[in-house]
């Protein structure tokens, strides 16, 4: 089958990096599990960083564009003062993440309990309800323990999911680099 040079290329690049990214990915990955304070800690201040970061952003694209607009200037106030607060008080950043964990996994169960009850009704709708399940356990394990156990949770979940991005990505660059080897011709 003919492929854009493009495709190719691209697929070419994204085997070769996959690799690499998928294997720092693992490994700070594993850090994290092991040493879930730390990531913890690390989450919330690259976090703190990026609302202090955004909030200056949007102060100079609201300078730039209107001066006048009032909900620019309290965006970025809000974003600068977060990002701020996370950074003074790194316990209380962690908190509320924690928090915010636990808000996301229990609306996540309720939209999985939704579509297990009318969308896939006898057509795999165990299948989301295990998952609404799932949610609503993390969720509460996040709020049964506020704001303590956000300090593990957060260090845990965070590794855990580099660990599993890591390992998909790698997958991902066998699977490419099968399709190049399978589907581009040896120049």
């Amino acid at each position: 089958m003919w492929r854009l040079p493009e495709e190719i290329e691209q697929a070419e690049l994204f085997t070769k990096h996959a690799k690499t990214v998928g294997i720092i990915f693992i490994v700070l990955g594993i850090i994290g599990a092991l040493f879930p304070v730390l990531m913890s800690l690390t989450t919330v201040m690259f976090t703190a960083w990026l609302l202090i970061f955004s909030g200056f952003l949007t102060a100079f694209y609201t300078y730039k564009s209107d001066k006048s607009h009032w909900q620019g200037w309290l965006k970025s106030l809000v974003f600068f003062g977060v990002g701020t607060y996370m950074v003074v008080s790194p316990t209380g950043g962690i908190a509320t993440l924690g928090l915010l964990f636990a808000v996301y996994f229990f609306a996540d169960a309720f939209n999985s309990f939704l579509l297990a009850g009318s969308f896939f009704r006898g057509k795999g709708g165990w299948v989301w309800a295990i998952n609404g399940l799932l949610s609503l356990l993390l969720g509460v394990l996040f709020v049964i323990g506020w704001p303590h156990t956000s300090v593990v949770l957060i260090g845990l979940f965070v590794g855990f999911s580099l660990f599993f991005d890591g390992i998909a990505l790698l997958s991902g660059a066998k699977i490419f680099r099968k399709w190049l080897d399978d589907n581009v011709p040896k120049a």
